[in-house]
């Protein structure tokens, strides 16, 4: 596939002949390369015909590679299977599994039979499965049987012990009333027909039971599924609490992977290594749906993040790009014998998730390299590319600014009490408008109402500032404002501040409530390797430049945070920590007046 220059559109209005008006924080992308108007599995399937003895997926902890023709070979006997459970058009399949191929066929089967696949995170435990299967209204789990200390089969069995006395056509569960089918799979023995318990099916009877299934009754099928149906829930990443279920649609998924395959100049010639996790938006659409977009390999080095296997992957198999959040880049470039790997086949690849160190940027670029690494930003609501860095931007607009929009999008920077559009230069609410913006969440009609508002904008949270030229500059979250006082302040402000100290590796910035001035500022410190230093010190220090409102009178040095699997840190996790500790300190000092809260 050609790769087309995108034509950026002037941002803005400014009256003409006005020299004091300033352009608005509004930016558009257009392309020469239109939208594409088809359903996932019509699209890949006209990749994969062009190259069909092309690798598809290398998974390497499962010593399977599978070419284009038959990894569609295998997607078509497992959709026929779906068809025989009644898994058809708009019916929710839920997967509850860490990386691997099933996890792959899974998400083009159910596209392909028009059902709405439910991703859920491989480390939920038995409460947060049951939240995301009822949100959900998951009628199908395709499930491991276990990973590392999570044992999923028997976490079902304490949610369902009705499977024990039901047949696998018959199950009902009270606790989640909309399931009818369990399926199990062992990535690590595909042919293993051995049902766990009962009411459990296994992977190969559902394909044994599809062989009755005809080509035709498929392609049926695909004459009735339309491009803006659901095909994906996928939960918020769980930051600042609730998971919300968020509803996206064919077009959302394959266009937002499409454009961001193009901006990495991806062709067949490409090999993309993906230790980020398949269950989130990164993995499912930036990985996956990227390389079959573009007839490219998609490489697994491990069922979960392993830097070693990663290293390992990239030299082997000869990967052209690798993708990662910048802890995973840490850990990668933090391995003992890192220079005894050859890197030399990598040219790109994406950093996201979470803000990247210029230093990290550098040594990434210059140790790894990955000379055309990009930053990308986004949100699973927007599916979840928003901005990307170009490989032509320069090192500063690459480590300070997520770049600007990508095609066929619409970006805006908005005043959050006023809702208007700001001045460029001007730190307001980012908005999105486009393709790429989620049908809505589940189930949550106000949330979305909150969430998108009449004009179709998508209203971020995240604040930030855009520039003339369209590049965006993230400062922070709106809903982690903290207001002490009557003074707003922005944690990411504080954040970047502290992260210059030369002692300190990262910093997590947040409010604690206050019973006189509402609010006071909160951080844990994460010190590099081997650092020492009293909070006393490093509190004098910050006094010395920030603004004393803005000082942190909360101060920890922990060894790590919170994170949810994607390596972003769960501010509200640590809220809940410090606010607990205050309490009972405040309650012991109470009972005895003479101790120190």
């Amino acid at each position: 596939m050609s790769r087309q220059q995108p034509t950026r559109l002037p941002g803005g209005y400014s009256p003409p002949g006005d020299p004091i008006a300033r352009p608005r924080s509004y930016a558009s992308l257009g392309s020469e390369t239109p939208l594409i108007g088809l359903p996932i599995y019509a699209f890949l399937a006209e990749v994969a015909a062009r190259n069909p003895q092309a690798e598809a997926v290398v998974s390497r902890h499962q010593g399977v590679r599978l070419t284009y023709s038959a990894f569609f070979r295998e997607v078509d006997r497992l959709a026929k299977g779906l068809a025989t459970l009644g898994i058809g058009k708009g019916t929710r399949v839920g997967i509850w599994a860490v990386n691997n191929v099933e996890w792959i066929l899974l998400q083009v089967a159910t596209a392909r039979r028009g059902a709405v696949l439910v991703n859920i995170n491989p480390a939920y435990r038995s409460a947060e499965l049951e939240h995301a299967m009822v949100a959900a209204n998951v009628e199908c789990l395709f499930l491991m049987p276990a990973f590392r200390k999570s044992h999923y089969v028997e976490m079902v069995r304490e949610l369902c012990p009705e499977a024990e006395t039901s047949s696998p056509t018959q199950l009902r569960c009270a606790r989640l009333p909309d399931l009818r089918h369990l399926v199990v799979f062992d990535p690590a023995n595909p042919a293993r027909t051995e049902r766990p318990a009962p009411g459990f099916l296994t992977w190969p009877e559902v394909l044994a039971q599809g062989a009755r299934v005809t080509d035709d009754d498929l392609i049926d099928t695909d004459a009735g599924i339309d491009v803006d149906d659901p095909i994906n829930i996928q939960f918020t990443s769980g930051t600042t609490g609730f998971a919300k279920p968020v509803v996206l649609t064919h077009h959302n998924l394959l266009n937002n992977a499409f454009f961001v395959a193009e901006e990495l100049g991806f062709s067949e010639q490409d090999r993309l290594c993906v230790p980020v996790p398949f269950y989130h938006c990164f993995g499912m659409v930036m990985s996956t749906l990227a390389c079959l977009s573009h007839g490219s390999t998609l490489v697994l080095p491990a069922p979960h993040f392993d830097p070693v296997a990663t290293l390992a992957t990239i030299e082997q198999e000869r990967c052209t790009a690798l993708h990662g959040v910048p802890t995973m880049f840490v850990a990668e470039l933090g391995v003992a014998d890192f220079e005894s790997y050859d890197l030399r086949s990598l040219r790109t690849g994406i950093m996201a998730g979470a803000p990247c160190p210029p230093e990290l940027m550098r040594r990434v670029i210059d140790e790894m390299g990955c000379r055309e690494i990009l930053i990308a930003y986004g949100q699973t609501e927007a599916s979840p590319a928003t901005h990307i860095t170009r490989s032509t931007d320069s090192f500063e607009r690459r480590v300070e600014t997520v770049g600007t929009n990508l095609p066929h999008q619409e970006v805006k920077v908005v005043d959050p009490q006023t809702g208007m559009t700001v001045s460029v230069g001007i730190q307001g609410e980012l908005c999105f408008r486009g393709y790429h913006v989620m049908r809505g969440y589940y189930g949550c009609e106000e949330a979305t109402r909150q969430a998108i508002d009449e004009a179709g904008w998508l209203h971020s949270g995240d604040l930030g500032v855009m520039d003339a030229d369209g590049y965006v500059r993230i400062t922070g979250r709106l809903k982690e404002m903290i207001i002490r006082g009557g003074e707003n302040i922005y944690p990411a402000e504080v954040e970047v501040l502290l992260s210059t100290h030369p002692k300190i590796a990262q910093a997590a910035v947040f409010g604690i409530p206050d019973d006189r001035l509402g609010e006071e500022v909160g951080a844990w410190i994460q010190l590099h390797e081997g650092e020492t230093v009293e909070t006393d010190e490093l509190r004098a220090w910050a006094a010395e430049k920030l603004t004393h409102f803005k000082v942190p009178r909360y101060l920890r040095i922990v060894q790590d945070f919170p994170m949810t699997v994607t390596g972003k840190i769960q501010k509200f996790r640590i809220r809940e920590i410090v606010e607990g500790e205050l309490a009972t300190a405040s309650m012991r000092q109470k009972l005895d007046p003479s101790a120190t809260a």
